[in-house]
């Protein structure tokens, strides 16, 4: 006996396989731009004030350096330069994402006087820098100090420090690059936990493709705040969004 399957039926099968087949590639595609191309992420501290504020959303290009995904020489991929602001794997927890500016890069040697940066001996020039206080902490502004202990320095960088001082002066390794931020007096940096190495940087940041104002963040730190306070972003997101920043290109 045959058995004939109804018209309706084949078509609606046929627009549903069409549809998931539609919704797959879909995600596969997403996928591969997270992982590769293009990421979210969110500025959460002020150590790269005013470049950065808290608030800040990013799309960061995660494409820009190349890499051992793709291959070097198959694309033409930037080099990681000084002045660079990038998005890496925090060293002593790289479970974390720090953003900072590449300040040091392989076989520079680095020093800071009174918080000026001098590289192989010349003043570099930070336009972008922000000091919020004078000159008072020896060895936040005048690095690389190794006679002065310093709150949250960790031991196992000190130890290293110590290894690539010469003439009062930190020599970058292969490989590695010294960052800072640019809010150069309330940010924990290379100063304090050292280098970061090259396969810990995931890209640079592309725009700000939205900013909101600030909240107060020790009032939602209930499970209850953080709810008013979604809430409340929710319905007040015109009045917080801080339009003169979103969309601008990250520099």
């Amino acid at each position: 006996m045959n058995v004939s399957q109804n018209p309706r039926t084949a078509g609606l099968a046929a627009d549903v396989v069409s549809s998931f087949q539609s919704l797959l590639g879909t995600v596969v595609i997403a996928v591969f731009v997270i992982t590769f191309i293009v990421q979210a992420f969110q500025i959460p501290s002020e150590s790269m004030e005013n470049t950065l504020l808290v608030g800040d959303y990013l799309l960061v290009n995660k494409l820009c350096y190349g890499g051992r995904r793709f291959g070097e020489g198959l694309m033409p991929y930037q080099k990681i330069s000084r002045g660079d602001v990038v998005v890496f794997h925090y060293p002593v927890d790289p479970r974390q994402h720090f953003v900072k500016r590449v300040i040091g890069i392989p076989g520079d040697r680095l020093r800071l006087v009174n918080k000026q940066v001098w590289i192989n001996g010349k003043l570099l020039q930070e336009p972008y820098v922000r000091f919020i206080e004078p000159p008072n902490n020896m060895f936040r502004d005048n690095f690389p100090r190794q006679d002065i202990p310093a709150f949250g320095l960790e031991d196992k960088w000190l130890q290293e420090m110590r290894k690539l001082v010469e003439d009062g002066q930190l020599i970058v390794p292969q490989g590695h690059y010294f960052v800072l931020g640019d809010n150069r007096d309330d940010s924990q940096d290379s100063r304090y936990w050292g280098f970061v190495p090259r396969e810990n940087i995931i890209g640079q940041p592309l725009l700000i493709y939205w900013s909101v104002q600030s909240q107060d963040r020790d009032a939602s730190s209930s499970f209850r705040g953080k709810l008013y306070h979604f809430a409340y972003a929710v319905t007040h997101v015109f009045r917080m969004t801080r339009w003169n920043r979103t969309l601008r290109l990250v520099n």
